[in-house]
């Protein structure tokens, strides 16, 4: 029988970070690494396999990190826990045991199998195997007609991608706009006419009926009536967390199937951990249950786990999901973090908000400039931040993580306005005209109007 003393399931971003703090912050453990697949998928890049690097060996996450680490590597799959002898079995190298576990089991495609015809030939989920993305990129080469359902990141992403191949591409969602979740509606607006800009015809406010075909897809019934030729499907209907093999074990399981743990990211047995996807994940705002699996989140886990695994080190280090995103559609940036104005009303939050407009560079004659639009949302009586939102050039996508730290911790629109920052002509907008700072004081200066009344100047 095998021993180590830490013992972590899963290899993607959750797993790999795991065992790596846990290397830094204990030092001389024997941890080893339990993962399926040989080859390991960079979550975020599955879409860009697909109109931009052509080949899944390019989104392949190193094993380096983990053997210079000096961290065991099995290529298996465990099959049970046995919490009471603290151990698992696996398929090829029998049980191994442990004194601390780490779960990184991620999570599993939503498949819609009350729809007629979802098993038909040419309907792909999002799997993240090496094997199976590779069948999609062939299949994807060779056809004309491309439905992708599902109007969130992975969809949105997915559609922009295939139609770089010269696709004919559909994108169909059912709510009212596209990545609705993460962005309010002058932002939405703004990524469906980029879409649809570049050619892909974007279905909002539509659902599916039915899969139409006799042993391969050939078309996509929506509840209209309307048939969308479809020569290929591809689900981007998200995921769900995967916690079959924790909840067999007898941990302790929410309605949605995820791993329930603390803030120190500790399950229902002690010696138990469980980060990523297949963990359960509370809003930072209301604490309320909320479904969003992003590698960036597992990854702020996974530092907790490996240094919490045999004491806790950080303390109440996990508040809760900020919901930070980002993405680009047709060469522009678009990021998001906290609350929407849509939800922060919808969850009981009064508000003030600011919006600004600039360059992302100074002066904006310099080549490659393009627009930042930057909307921020406060508490109207403690000045707090609750989130934000930009679209722009690439500096966007680190701007959303000023953005996401000041959620953390508790910035106010007073402080925003007034901290300090790091411009250059050729690289950010200008210090007098810096996006963050900007918005924030529009937001005060809406706020403060009714002041003005009774001042005498």
């Amino acid at each position: 029988m095998k021993k180590t003393d830490l013992l972590v399931i899963g290899g993607s971003a959750g797993g790999i970070l795991s065992a790596t703090t846990a290397r830094k912050a204990y030092g001389n453990l024997d941890i080893t690494v339990i993962r399926e697949t040989e080859k390991v998928m960079v979550p975020c890049g599955i879409p860009y396999i697909y109109g931009t690097l052509h080949d899944t060996n390019k989104n392949v996450i190193p094993d380096a990190p983990l053997i210079d680490a000096g961290i065991n590597l099995l290529i298996d799959k465990v099959t049970a826990i046995d919490r009471e002898k603290k151990s698992v079995t696996t398929n090829n190298n029998g049980a191994i045991t442990y004194k601390k576990l780490i779960m990184a089991t991620g999570s599993l495609p939503i498949i819609p199998t009350f729809l007629p015809g979802h098993d038909l030939d040419n309907i792909f989920a999002i799997r993240k195997n090496k094997d199976y993305l590779a069948s999609l990129l062939e299949k994807v080469q060779s056809t004309k007609n491309v439905v992708v359902i599902g109007g969130g990141f992975i969809g949105v992403e997915f559609a922009e991608q295939v139609r770089k191949l010269g696709k004919n591409v559909t994108l169909i969602e059912l709510a009212d706009a596209c990545l609705w979740q993460a962005f309010d509606k002058s932002f939405t607006d703004e990524i469906e006419a980029l879409l649809e800009k570049d050619g892909i015809n974007v279905r909002t406010s539509s659902s599916v009926k039915k899969f139409i075909g006799s042993k391969t897809i050939e078309g996509v019934e929506l509840t209209s009536g309307e048939v969308v030729p479809a020569d290929l499907v591809i689900l981007g209907l998200g995921v769900k967390p995967n916690g079959v093999l924790a909840k067999e074990s007898g941990l302790a399981i929410n309605e949605k199937g995820a791993i329930i743990v603390d803030q120190y990211t500790r399950t229902s047995d002690p010696n138990i951990f469980a980060v990523g996807d297949c963990a359960e994940k509370k809003c930072f705002f209301t604490g309320k249950d909320v479904p969003v699996l992003l590698a960036s989140t597992a990854a702020m886990e996974a530092r907790i786990a490996g240094c919490n695994a045999f004491q806790l080190r950080l303390v109440r280090a996990n508040k809760g999901t900020i919901s930070a995103f980002s993405t680009k559609i047709n060469g522009r940036t678009f990021a998001a973090a906290g609350l929407t104005e849509k939800r922060a009303k919808e969850e009981g939050f009064t508000l003030m908000t600011g919006e600004f407009t600039t360059k992302d560079k100074h002066p904006g004659s310099l080549p490659d400039t393009q627009n930042v639009r930057i909307k921020l949302i406060f508490s109207k009586c403690s000045g707090v931040i609750l989130g934000g939102q930009i679209s722009g050039g690439d500096s966007v996508g680190e701007m959303i993580n000023i953005i996401s730290l000041a959620i953390q911790k508790d910035i106010t629109a007073s402080e925003l306005n007034t901290f300090q920052v790091a411009t250059h002509p050729l690289i950010s907008a200008s210090p007098i005209a810096y996006p963050i700072n900007a918005a924030s004081m529009n937001a005060l200066s809406s706020n403060c109007r009714h002041l003005n009344e009774d001042l005498e100047v």
